[in-house]
Formats: structure tokens, C-alpha cells, sequence
């Protein structure tokens, strides 16, 4: 029986996110979300897709001069075959990291890969839907990310971090793009001296996918 997957894009091109930006990078991105952030940049991705047996996504990653695997969406922990990907792409002597938006459990994902987990703050209009439980179940390599559109978002991620004791983990302050001026946010994280990241979408920036 194959195991699919429900997949919008499959790709090769710069790490924009996580501490690996800038670097080249195969993108694996899964259709469905569970959840409608007001600042969506990949609505496309929320439904529809192509159902890829494993098979076939690891033969079409093959392709690319990488060794590095991103698994993004929509989201991908709604996806009942995406540890099975994850354990042939790491048997493949893949680096793999995975975004998730937090709402789902991360605990049954294999040890090895790198969870990137976006803490929905209020402008998403999605923070109510939190996992918290998932916080205990991060490892010393993943990362924390916090998509922020003013400081109301600010001021509540700090909240968070400091609730939950996060300050030795990796943190990514990201303003969602042409609506909170990256200069405002590094006058705040200076001002603060908080143990974070200025996380800027890389990919945007010089104007690729």
C-alpha cells in the first residue's frame, strides 16, 4: 500500500527562514492548514494540492544538489505520512527541518529533525489555537519563531518567553513583511537586550520563492 502525501509544491531554491537561511535548500510544501493567519503569504497552500506517494517525493528531491530538506505548508503535522517521510529522508543522510504552526503535537516526530515552531501571537488572529504542551517537547536544536506585526505582538511574545522560560532556546523575531519596519523591531530587541534573533525573510528580500 503507498503511503501519500497531499503536497502543493515541491522545489529548490535559498533558505529564506530558520538559523540554516541562506543556504540552498529543497522545499517539500504540504496543502492543508488548520489554521487562517490574517497574514497568510502562502493562502495557496491552505487547500488543494496532489496527492505524491513518498516514493515520489524522494525521487524528485534527489534531483537537487542538497542535502538539506525543508518541510513547510500549509500544515505539515496534518499530514498522516509526513514521519514516514521524514525518517527515508533522514535515512538518506538528509539534514531535514520541518515548520509546524504549533497548534499540533510534535512529540511523535522523529528525534533527528529540526521542528521550527511558529508561536502564533494575537495579529494572527490564530494565538488561541496553541499547543502549549508542545514548549516541553522541544529539543536543544529546534527553533521558535514569533511572527510579529506591531508591538502589541511585541510585548506579547516577550510575555511568552519569559511565562514559559525560553530564553536559552532559538528564538526568531520575524516582522511580517512591508507591515512592521525591521528597523523598529531591532530598536526593540537592542532596547531590550532579549536573547533573540532579527529574523527577516531572506527569500523575499532578493526577490525569489
Amino acid at each position: 500500500m503507498q503511503s501519500n502525501i497531499n503536497i502543493s509544491e515541491i522545489f529548490y531554491s535559498i533558505l529564506g527562514e530558520s538559523t540554516e537561511q541562506g543556504l540552498p535548500c529543497a522545499f517539500i510544501r504540504v496543502a492543508g492548514c488548520n489554521l487562517r493567519c490574517s497574514y497568510c503569504d502562502t493562502v495557496y497552500a491552505q487547500k488543494g494540492g496532489k496527492e505524491y506517494p513518498v516514493e515520489k517525493i524522494l525521487s524528485v528531491i534527489s534531483k537537487y544538489p542538497t542535502k538539506l530538506v525543508e518541510i513547510t505548508g500549509g500544515e505539515p503535522l496534518l499530514q498522516e505520512n509526513i514521519r514516514k517521510l521524514i525518517r527515508e529522508l533522514i535515512k538518506r543522510k538528509y539534514k531535514v527541518l520541518i515548520e509546524t504552526n504549533g497548534s499540533l503535537d510534535i512529540g511523535r516526530l522523529p528525534a533527528k529533525v529540526i521542528v521550527i515552531m511558529d508561536i502564533k501571537c494575537p495579529s494572527s488572529g490564530m494565538h488561541d489555537n496553541m499547543n502549549w504542551g508542545n514548549v516541553k517537547k522541544l529539543k536543544s536544536q529546534d527553533e521558535i519563531k514569533f511572527v510579529l506585526s506591531d508591538s502589541k505582538d511585541y510585548l506579547w511574545a516577550k510575555g511568552v518567553i519569559k511565562k514559559y522560560n525560553l530564553s536559552d532556546k532559538n528564538i526568531l523575531l520575524s516582522p511580517v513583511f512591508n507591515k512592521l519596519s525591521s528597523k523598529m523591531l531591532s530598536e526593540w530587541l537592542l532596547k531590550d537586550g532579549l536573547n533573540a534573533r532579527l529574523h527577516l525573510q531572506l527569500h523575499k528580500i532578493i526577490g525569489i520563492r
